[in-house]
């Protein structure tokens, strides 16, 4: 299916939509992940693309106005096979963390920080927080210390539920070190 966004209006405890819009590629996509660039008041979505590469881990920055979302051009994060994406954003910074799996590294998580500009993002390099087998990550801000968090099933520790705290420096992140939360395999883990 093709990657689309539409906007949502509350009032009160009541939504109203939009039109949908489709990203600009009109390329199949899924592993969607969205995050509010609060900074420069800006929706940026995180994709897997499954025709280009094919599993290309993308990016696109959205502008909302009124009730309809626009968008830049499509930015290439990683250049293929990536899964289980999950954007965030680092308001203490003003950056995007995505945090995902790379399938062509033996499938260990790595993260790599944006910047928005415009209608444009553009990525640091990547940063490995996992060196095994990576699934089912979600990343989250801390807005108190001012640090990413990101929670992940640990296949090569016999698919353990971990998190691990990134701190994130112009546009590079680094790590602390890995904490155990699940001693048993985890699955499903949100975002928020």
């Amino acid at each position: 299916e093709y990657g689309t966004a539409i906007v949502g209006t509350v009032s009160g405890t009541s939504i109203s939509f939009g039109s949908p819009v489709t990203f600009p590629e009109n390329v199949a996509v899924d592993n969607i992940s969205t995050a509010f660039d609060s900074t420069n008041n800006k929706v940026v979505i995180t994709y897997r693309d499954t025709v280009q590469g094919p599993g290309r881990l993308s990016a696109i920055v959205g502008t909302v106005s009124g009730t309809s979302i626009s968008f830049g051009s499509a930015a290439a994060a990683n250049a293929n096979n990536s899964t289980n994406g999950s954007a965030v954003f680092d308001s203490t910074n003003g950056k995007i963390v995505i945090a995902y799996t790379d399938t062509t590294a033996s499938s260990v998580g790595k993260a790599m920080v944006g910047t928005v500009s415009g209608t444009s993002i553009s990525f640091g390099s990547a940063v490995t927080f996992n060196s095994g087998n990576t699934s089912h990550i979600a990343a989250v801000f801390d807005s108190t210390n001012g640090k990413v968090v990101i929670s992940y099933r640990d296949h090569a520790d016999s698919g353990k539920g971990k998190s691990i705290v990134g701190t994130v420096s112009g546009t590079s992140i680094s790590f602390g070190s890995e904490v155990e939360f699940k001693g048993t395999s985890v699955y499903y883990l949100g975002s928020a």
